[in-house]
């Protein structure tokens, strides 16, 4: 008797985290800003309540972080101008960036998959080992 595989309510599961984890980023990069507080990895990540290391594995927000900490922190007021639009070639260096991410964690999926689905066989091949209470006393 095989279990159902619920593998998509787990990639869903993962993808909402990553998706709240990173809103969750941006959100304290934009207030940071806003506020006119020094934008740096170790802020964004203690406002955010990420890891700095994970702040570095995300191009496109290690770059604004980066970016941000070379100029000088002021506050927002009501006559600044509307935010900056990304550029065209930004968005698509991003959207390259995560595709070849989607592509290494795809890869890495199914090569998971297979160590499971080996190890799953060969533990069904094997006897079971005694217990220590199944052990006769001797």
């Amino acid at each position: 008797m095989s279990r159902p595989d619920n593998s998509r309510h787990l990639i869903k599961a993962a993808q909402q985290r990553a998706a709240y984890t990173r809103a969750k980023a941006v959100h304290a990069l934009r207030t940071l800003q806003t506020n006119g507080e020094p934008v740096t990895f170790d802020a964004v990540a203690r406002h955010a309540g990420v890891s700095r290391s994970w702040l570095y594995t995300q191009p496109d927000l290690r770059a604004q972080i980066e970016h941000l900490r070379q100029s000088p922190p002021t506050p927002s007021s009501t006559t600044d101008p509307p935010p900056h639009r990304a550029s065209e070639a930004s968005l698509r260096q991003r959207l390259e960036a995560a595709t070849n991410r989607i592509r290494q964690l795809t890869e890495e999926n199914e090569r998971l998959r297979q160590q499971l689905a080996y190890a799953l066989g060969q533990s069904r091949r094997e006897p079971a080992l005694p217990t220590p209470t199944s052990i006769p006393n001797g």
